[in-house]
């Protein structure tokens, strides 16, 4: 059985995104890039755009599960607000569209990846090259960090992990947050 899942490192100055294709036991890479988005006016516009791109990949590649990193409490708290909505968005395009999500925490996706939940985005990164040959590394990391996360949910597949959320659609994302969708 073949699936394909798009994994997403949220940001509201670049976000990550990649694809892999499941055969089995196999994985391979379809698409790695990032969304610049640090030049657009306002919060509203990179929303809006984050949300067009992720229509623009589920619409071009018609993936069958989403895997998206969870905003971690830094030393901003507006940061986190802004991570949050982005997180929000692609979830919202993903659901829009009927496809479920799983939501990983940062230390999950660096455990499964290199087996240090404390490990640098280079050493994910580096990892990755060698789990689906990725031949030469994008410029920013934001990228590997998205296929980090569809890579982490396909290694996880089949095991209910406990810093991890997932929705079928719509009505179970609102049966499960219902102080979220008032």
């Amino acid at each position: 059985m073949e699936r394909i899942i798009l994994g997403i490192d949220p940001g509201t100055n670049v976000l990550g995104y990649g694809l892999i294709k499941v055969q089995g036991n196999k994985i391979s890479l379809i698409a790695l890039g990032e969304l610049l988005l640090n030049k657009l006016p306002n919060q509203e516009m990179k929303l809006k755009r984050i949300f067009e791109k992720i229509i623009m990949l589920i619409d071009e590649y018609h993936p069958d599960e989403l895997a998206i990193e969870a905003p971690f409490l830094g030393q901003n708290a507006q940061s986190m607000l802004k991570l949050g909505r982005a997180q929000g968005v692609c979830i919202a395009a993903c659901l829009s569209r009927e496809i479920p999500s799983t939501e990983y925490a940062p230390k999950k996706i660096k455990m499964a990846i290199t087996g240090n939940g404390n490990a640098s985005k280079e050493q994910v990164a580096a990892m990755l090259v060698h789990l689906v040959n990725l031949k030469e590394l994008p410029k920013r990391l934001d990228a590997t960090d998205g296929l980090a996360a569809a890579v982490c949910h396909y290694l996880n597949s089949g095991n209910k992990i406990t810093q991890q959320k997932s929705y079928s659609g719509w009505d179970s994302f609102v049966k499960s947050n219902p102080n979220r969708t008032k």
